[in-house]
């Protein structure tokens, strides 16, 4: 600019326009961004993992599956029930998925520290602040256990409660039903804990990451529904990977009796759920969004766990890679829930957008 020459204004419009773009680029840098898409396709192959019966344990059923990576293999824990309808835990472990079938089964009952008692429902991950694994799972109230290996699951501590005494929240609305399913996440100052009654509520308890397990509170129902075959149980809830977001799965009964899953998105794990995929006719996973390779063997998409890309406290998942690991069962098969034979089996995403 020549010495002396006045300033050169710009035209109002186009400071304007800098502003709103500077204003949008903000927003969408801060804001809780979650780029899912809004349906889902699946293919599944075959039964992965079969209940392995021994001497000891005569099985029907193997369920409610909790997956890490780690130290590059796989650990699966998952509920089995036996013959006489008794529930247990077991865990399996492998480097490849093709070796899932013939991995050998260690049965969580043969852990003096847990015993014949009731287990159930486990999930397993890496509490990165303790350098501690957690087993957290059922055995009526919430319970947990610790290692330092989830390769040597004869190591587990005696379960220990998150709870004193069942909340009030809980007590007013559980119906007939109990507290079930219960699972942790947390994100760099709170760990959350969800969990479902099987009467159509979807509770939230809170603590501290530097006070975990301790310190649970501020329960509260997140999402409920007047049918609570809508809002059954098995809840999921992981950390989006590059996204500052959560994706939130609850199982559900639909219309025909079979299991299906619906999903949820938030921005903060105490904030608001907005539907995602969450109908029958738009579902995260059921029978007619999923394809088989080779016969279709179940009709049924249960209890499971998401692959994690990582295995702390955080769950962190790859949106543009997902699988499921869920429980399936013949559709022919019939008869009390306990006794049904669940099986499980792996969902892949088809048509990534990603």
């Amino acid at each position: 600019m020549p010495a002396g020459s006045p300033p050169r204004r710009w035209p109002r419009v186009l400071v304007a326009a800098v502003v709103a773009v500077a204003a949008v680029c903000a927003t969408t840098s801060s804001a809780a961004a979650v780029t899912l898409p809004g349906s889902f396709r699946w293919n599944s192959g075959g039964v992965v993992i079969s209940p392995r019966s021994d001497s000891s344990h005569s099985l029907v059923s193997i369920k409610d599956p909790s997956v890490v990576r780690y130290n590059n293999r796989w650990y699966v824990y998952a509920s089995t029930v036996n013959s006489a309808g008794k529930y247990s835990m077991a865990t399996v472990n492998f480097t490849d998925w093709s070796q899932a079938a013939s991995a050998p089964t260690y049965h969580l009952d043969t852990n003096p520290n847990i015993g014949s008692r009731y287990a159930a429902a486990p999930q397993l991950f890496y509490f990165a602040p303790q350098h501690k694994w957690y087993l957290v799972y059922q055995t009526g109230p919430p319970s947990f256990s610790t290692a330092s290996d989830p390769g040597r699951p004869d190591t587990w501590s005696a379960p220990q409660h998150f709870f004193a005494a069942e909340p009030p929240i809980v007590t007013q609305n559980k119906g007939s039903h109990g507290w079930i399913d219960f699972w942790v996440i947390c994100d760099s100052a709170n760990c959350y804990l969800f969990f479902s009654d099987d009467n159509g509520h979807l509770y939230r308890s809170r603590t501290s990451v530097a006070n975990f397990p301790d310190g649970f509170t501020d329960t509260t129902i997140v999402l409920q529904d007047s049918n609570k075959f809508h809002l059954f149980e098995a809840s999921n809830v992981y950390k989006l990977k590059g996204q500052n977001g959560y994706l939130l799965l609850v199982e559900a009964i639909g219309s025909d009796g079979r299991r299906y899953f619906r999903s949820w998105t938030a921005g903060r794990l105490d904030g608001a759920w907005t539907p995602l995929a969450d109908t029958e006719s738009n579902p995260f996973a059921r029978a007619d969004n999923v394809t088989f390779t080779g016969p279709a063997w179940t009709k049924d998409f249960s209890h499971g766990e998401m692959i994690r890309d990582g295995y702390d406290q955080t769950l962190t998942i790859d949106p543009c890679h997902l699988q499921y690991l869920y429980q399936g069962k013949d559709p022919s098969a019939s008869g009390p829930y306990t006794y049904l034979p669940w099986r499980l089996g792996l969902l892949t995403q088809t048509g990534s957008s990603c």
